[in-house]
């Protein structure tokens, strides 16, 4: 359980996106507004790609039912619709052919359409065959619906390309480009000049560190602001309702760069890598490479993170339900023993940063003779000369913390999670780790994967990074629940050792 004692004061609450006016900022500058301290949840965009996709799937549907009624007839091709709509979509989407590129071609799609149409096809007859051996398909009425199916799902994929061309060029979706000049500068001057591709550049990202506050960098050539700062990137993210992260350099390239993709992953961007890194040195190019007007582009295969969602919630309710009626009875006696030894004021409040940033107060039982001595104890160990006996009893059992099941009822924590700390805290190792503030997309937790390696405290912003962001991305029911259990088994274990 998280027995941590830094002190801190309360921490600034994120503004919903609600309350940041739409953005009145002159061109070259930063929007203004209020300062937002992390990247919001994504609002809902314009929807074109969507759309598309939409239009895909019923183009490919329409396509295949005349097809099939082409090569089957009126009569046989009701019944197998069933089975060749559903097969020729899962085809469809397993090569990738509902992940259009900024500038799609139903020519370009030809090869694998064609391929697919040859397998459904194939495997059609083979069944009919099995089936009803007296209506099996000739060889030409087979190469006949292989045409006729790519031919049609062909003409249908270039019509909604077309008219996907043209609401882009009429409301192009609003995109931050990622990169050094000149090559981020360039690719925005294309994106500005060429609205069909869909993206239309707002801000400028340098891959540095953020900074947490201050005066705004002046704008790069061209007008565009360059978003360095915290709150710069989060208004311009509310304001301009961003949906696509253009990079020109590869994301993994080095710390600060990977901790802006995972900020724009975790808002919900798509995300773009485009110029020389987007194709293979001296090979062929990347099967899903496009361009943006002669720089190779492609999108980057990234999701954001399950978190846990419903399901995590779930269980931390079940199980801290569970825990907090079956240890009622120490929680009465850890109380009753700490206003016996210490007098009024069984609890203390403490102040952390929880989920995206926002502050809320950690409940504890009070182990020294004052709150106001606890609060300002900063990871003392069980030795402390101002422990009770009863306090120095409560951390060498790690009871000290069990009030937090309140915390996790009331959402402000999760059973298993990152480790809460208190905002100085926060702020200090974020400056020192840049992927230390990935660790707020979940809910802190009263135990972690950080903490079952011995990461109690002390441990370094790197390995407390490292560990927890692996467990937000990796999450599963039965990771937290086998750290649960090491987490119950670690006292044996420590007095085994």
């Amino acid at each position: 359980m998280t027995t941590d004692r830094a002190d801190a004061p309360r921490a600034a609450r994120v503004l919903p996106p609600s309350a940041v006016p739409r953005p009145t900022a002159a061109a070259g500058r930063p929007p203004r507004g209020p300062v937002p301290k992390t990247l919001p949840p994504p609002r809902p965009g314009r929807g074109l790609r969507r759309r598309t996709v939409a239009l895909l799937l019923t183009a490919d549907c329409l396509a295949t039912t005349g097809a099939a009624l082409l090569a089957l007839g009126t009569t046989a091709a009701p019944a197998a619709l069933t089975a060749l709509v559903p097969a020729a979509l899962l085809l469809h989407c397993r090569a990738g052919l509902y992940r259009p590129g900024p500038a799609p071609s139903a020519l370009d799609d030809l090869p694998g359409l064609l391929g697919r149409a040859a397998v459904l096809w194939c495997a059609a007859a083979a069944v009919l065959a099995a089936v009803h051996p007296g209506r099996a398909l000739p060889p030409v009425v087979l190469a006949g619906a292989v045409a006729a199916h790519t031919l049609l799902v062909c003409g249908g994929r270039a019509t909604v390309y077309r008219a996907r061309r043209d609401a882009a060029r009429r409301r192009p979706r609003a995109a931050l480009i990622v990169g050094t000049d000149p090559a981020a500068r360039q690719l925005a001057a294309v994106l500005d000049a060429h609205p069909e591709y869909g993206m239309h550049p707002v801000g400028l990202v340098p891959p540095a560190p953020l900074l947490p506050g201050g005066p705004a960098a002046p704008p790069a050539p061209g007008g565009l602001p360059r978003l360095t700062s915290v709150p710069d990137l989060a208004r311009a993210v509310i304001q301009h309702t961003v949906r696509d992260v253009v990079f020109t350099l590869p994301p993994y390239g080095d710390p600060h760069t990977a901790a802006l993709l995972r900020r724009f992953v975790d808002q919900g961007s798509v995300i773009w890598l485009a110029g020389p890194a987007a194709a293979r040195e001296s090979r062929p190019p990347h099967p899903g490479t496009d361009q943006l007007w002669g720089f190779a582009c492609r999108r980057l295969d990234t999701a954001p993170p399950r978190h846990g969602g419903r399901r995590k919630r779930a269980l931390d309710l079940a199980l801290a339900t569970g825990a907090l009626v079956a240890a009622a009875p120490v929680l009465l006696g850890c109380a009753l023993a700490v206003r016996l030894a210490d007098g009024p004021g069984v609890l203390c409040r403490r102040e952390r940063t929880g989920r995206d940033g926002r502050g809320f107060t950690l409940l504890t039982f009070r182990t020294l003779r004052g709150c106001e001595a606890q609060e300002e104890t900063s990871r003392r160990g069980a030795d402390d000369g101002r422990l009770s006996r009863a306090g120095r009893l409560l951390r060498r059992s790690a009871l000290e913390g069990l009030p937090q099941l309140w915390n996790v009822l009331r959402g402000d924590m999760s059973l298993v999670g990152p480790r809460p700390e208190h905002p100085r805290v926060v702020q200090r190792c974020t400056q020192a780790c840049p992927e230390y503030g990935a660790r707020h997309r979940m809910r802190p937790g009263l135990t972690g994967l950080a903490q079952v390696h011995g990461l109690r405290d002390g441990g370094s912003p790197e390995d407390l990074a490292r560990f927890d962001n692996l467990y937000i991305d990796s999450w599963s029911p039965w990771q937290d629940i086998r750290i649960l259990l090491r987490t119950a088994a670690s006292p044996w274990r420590r007095e085994r050792g």
